[in-house]
């Protein structure tokens, strides 16, 4: 029966830990498994990421292509469904938008998008806005201010 007393581990669940360096009897004296000479023999060594040993690193190697544009501009996406909960006639701004919740600051340029249907007349005062997007909002009766 399997009582407290009795209780051990499985069968070759537990290993004794690796003693380095500790004489020629325990298999891993002398030079402690790291071998003759050379950066990783020495204490403190660490590889950079992505040194290979002195080979020209992966990164070097493979070619560049295209280029990273410093002028692009980042827009926070709104979709015509999400403006649908804004009550009729409501003037949508930044300030708006940021106290729903749509956008995370202020300081972030949005883009209106067509996606879905509005039902309500809105005025929007924002930085960017699809055809598609006002053209439907005109349609519901409306406006845009960009």
């Amino acid at each position: 029966m399997l009582r407290l007393n009795n209780l051990s581990p499985a069968k070759g669940s537990r290993k004794n830990k690796k003693r380095i360096g500790r004489g020629p009897g325990s298999g891993f004296g002398k030079t402690a498994g790291r071998g003759h000479k050379g950066a990783r023999s020495r204490s403190g060594y660490t590889a950079k990421p992505g040194f290979e040993g002195g080979q020209m690193p992966l990164h070097r190697r493979l070619p560049k292509r295209g280029f990273t544009n410093l002028f692009k501009k980042e827009y926070t996406i709104i979709s015509l469904v999400e403006l649908d909960r804004f009550d009729e006639g409501a003037v949508i701004n930044k300030a708006l938008l940021l106290d729903a919740g749509l956008i995370s600051n202020a300081d972030s340029s949005v883009k209106v998008l067509a996606n879905g249907e509005i039902s309500k007349a809105l005025t929007l005062e924002v930085d960017k806005i699809s055809q598609g997007a006002r053209d439907k909002i005109i349609a519901a009766g409306g406006t845009v201010k960009e």
